[in-house]
């Protein structure tokens, strides 16, 4: 009996043929990653400082972090949420530790972790009225994103996001990001949360200064509203601080992560703050996948390499200087550089014109990085990127904004 030819066809070719086309992917096949580096299929290395969009915290293959992933598959990878197992419990002890007294839901993505945070309201909103659908606004910012969910979509209000889809989740509106008086006069007797980015990743990299987050705060205990922190770009560890919120020193009533919590493995949660944990009761909100063995065990892994290396520290001290370097192309290149801004790992570069001729030259020079909107660069080293490599990050940029001046 004859056996089947092979048709050997590209990867480019599979993904043209075969897969949604949804994502304008640039034209690199990726086969291997170590450390802080990625190599295409033409053996091609590169600088990945997209870190999988903020994912990839420990960068590529850790060894610590691919040890637990293997020892874990080889013991138990899913049990359902039906019952217990060690890794959810311990993962949950250490972020309700890291965010202060209150109880962890397990999900697998930021999307999903911003959904439960919009149904938190919701049930917040019964508790304070006593009447299901009247207490539902929430006041979110402009130019946010909260994921491409029907809750999270809505919450975002961005025509590139919403276009299509409507109509879309009704109860949602939008104040001026650092803006406070913009959010309290929305508020009103049918308001349960406001919820924020504590930076605006997709939309530019644009913080909330501290000031603006403790007025918040203060805004929400004044109205008996929910003050929901979206982190699931600027969390776990990317600004220097475990959560960005930190840096203004409040405590939020709940918080979305995802992203780097896996360090490459799909794992989102949310925390909600002891006196409104209770909203969520049996049956009220689940998952299949959310929070398994291995997915907890992945998150483990990140958060012992983050506290042993310290981490923390470390991306505060490297990202100072690196950040000032970024600047200085500000200065030099006035007519391409406008504004450089972010915390740690997490920084923006805002140029004159359209990023993507220039993140298309930086990947010629082997250095990855991932546009935002408002015409910015987003530059994500992973947490464990040396100074030389930051460094390098830098002479790339400027080679290839001396070629474009």
């Amino acid at each position: 009996m004859n056996s089947p030819s092979i048709i050997r066809t590209s990867t480019a070719e599979l993904y043209d043929a075969n897969v949604l086309k949804n994502y304008a992917r640039a034209p690199l096949t990726l086969v291997r990653g170590k450390g802080t580096q990625v190599w295409d299929d033409a053996g091609n290395a590169y600088l990945d400082f997209t870190s999988g969009i903020a994912v990839s915290a420990l960068g590529h293959c850790h060894p610590h972090w691919v040890a637990a992933i293997q020892r874990q598959a080889g013991e138990l990878i899913h049990v359902s949420n039906l019952f217990r197992h060690p890794n959810q419990g311990e993962l949950a002890r250490r972020l309700v530790q890291r965010a202060g007294p209150g109880r962890v839901f397990f999900c697998n993505s930021g999307g999903e972790a911003d959904e439960a945070l919009i149904k938190l309201s919701r049930l917040h909103g019964v508790s304070k009225s006593g009447v299901e659908g009247k207490c539902i606004k929430v006041i979110c910012a402009r130019n946010a994103f909260h994921g491409r969910m029907f809750g999270g979509m809505s919450a975002t209000p961005q025509e590139k996001i919403q276009k299509g889809f409507r109509p879309l989740v009704p109860g949602f509106a939008f104040g001026e990001l650092n803006n406070l008086q913009s959010f309290a006069d929305l508020v009103d007797a049918d308001t349960s949360a406001i919820f924020v980015e504590t930076i605006q990743g997709e939309s530019g990299i644009n913080p909330c200064t501290p000031d603006f987050l403790r007025g918040l705060r203060q805004l929400c205990d004044q109205y008996n509203l929910l003050l929901l922190l979206d982190e699931v770009q600027c969390g776990v560890g990317r600004t220097g601080l475990f959560y960005a919120f930190e840096y203004a020193g409040i405590i939020p009533d709940g918080i979305a992560m995802a992203k780097g919590l896996g360090g490459g493995f799909p794992i989102g949660a949310i925390w909600i703050r002891d006196r409104f944990a209770d909203l969520f009761q049996p049956g009220s909100h689940g998952t299949t996948f959310g929070g398994t063995p291995l997915a907890c065990a992945a998150g483990l892994a990140v958060l012992d390499v983050m506290e042993r290396d310290n981490l923390l520290e470390t991306v505060r001290s490297r990202s100072a200087p690196w950040i000032e370097d970024l600047a200085k192309l500000a200065g030099d290149f006035p007519a391409q550089v406008l504004a450089v801004r972010g915390k740690g790992y997490l920084v923006g570069l805002q140029l004159a014109s359209d990023p993507a001729p220039y993140v298309a030259a930086l990947r010629e020079k082997g250095l990855l990085v991932v546009s935002a909107g408002g015409n910015v660069i987003r530059i994500l080293p992973p947490l464990v990127a040396t100074k030389d490599e930051l460094a390098r990050c830098v002479e790339i940029f400027r080679a290839v904004l001396s070629t474009k001046a």
